[in-house]
C-alpha cells in the first residue's frame, strides 16, 4: 500500500514538473528579453532623446525585431543564413548543447500546432503484439497505393522524448486502430515518455 502511494506521489511530482517547466521557462525567457531590451533601449532613449522616449519602447522594439526575424527567415536567403548560423553554433561545445535542446523543444511545439497531423492512431510496431502511437499525415497515393492494392495511410511514428525525429510507416487502413485523444495529447504522451496520459473519454 505504501509503495503504491509512493508511486502515485512520484508520478504526480514528475507530471507537475513537466507541466510547470515549459511554462516557467517561457516566462523567464520573455522576462529576460523584455527587461534587457527595455533597459538597453529605454535607458538610452530617455537619456539622449528624452523628448522621443516612450515607456515600453524596449517591448515595442523587441516585437518589431521578432517580426523582422520571422520575415527574414521566411524566404530562401534568410533560411540559408539561419542554416549557416546554426552550423556555427553547433561548433561551440556548451552553446551547441543548450541551443539544440531549446530548438528541439520549440520544434516539438511547432509540430503540435502545424496541422500536418490529422489524428492519433495505434499501430502494431515494431512487431506483432507490440503497439505504438502514430500520427496520420495523409493517405498514400501514386505507386505506393497501386502496389499495395489497398488503402494505405501515411503514419508518422515519432521517437521518445524527441518527437522531431521518427519513422514514416505506410500502414494499411485496416491495420490502424483510431484513438479519441487529440494530437496535442498524443504529443504530450510521447514527450513525457508515457508519464502524461490523457484521460479516457467517457462514453455516452
Amino acid at each position: 500500500m505504501i509503495t503504491k502511494i509512493k508511486g502515485h506521489i512520484k508520478r504526480y511530482l514528475i507530471t507537475g514538473i513537466l507541466v510547470i517547466t515549459p511554462i516557467w521557462g517561457t516566462y523567464l525567457i520573455f522576462k529576460t528579453l523584455l527587461t534587457s531590451m527595455e533597459n538597453l533601449l529605454g535607458d538610452y532613449a530617455s537619456s539622449h532623446f528624452p523628448e522621443f522616449y516612450i515607456p515600453g519602447l524596449g517591448i515595442i522594439t523587441l516585437l518589431i525585431f521578432i517580426f523582422l526575424i520571422g520575415l527574414l527567415t521566411a524566404n530562401f536567403i534568410g533560411k540559408k543564413l539561419l542554416d549557416l548560423w546554426e552550423r556555427l553554433l553547433k561548433k561551440v561545445p556548451v552553446v551547441s548543447s543548450i541551443y539544440s535542446a531549446l530548438k528541439q523543444i520549440v520544434d516539438s511545439f511547432s509540430m503540435q500546432g502545424s496541422g500536418n497531423f490529422s489524428r492519433v492512431v495505434l499501430i502494431e510496431y515494431p512487431r506483432k503484439g507490440v503497439h505504438t502511437i502514430g500520427f496520420v499525415t495523409g493517405t498514400s497515393k501514386g505507386e505506393v497505393q497501386d502496389k499495395t492494392k489497398e488503402k494505405v495511410l501515411n503514419v508518422f511514428v515519432p521517437t521518445t522524448p524527441n518527437p522531431t525525429a521518427g519513422f514514416l510507416l505506410l500502414v494499411p487502413e485496416a491495420d490502424v486502430i483510431p484513438l479519441d485523444m487529440k494530437v496535442e495529447d498524443g504529443m504530450k504522451m510521447i514527450i513525457s515518455c508515457g508519464i502524461i496520459t490523457p484521460p479516457e473519454k467517457k462514453k455516452g
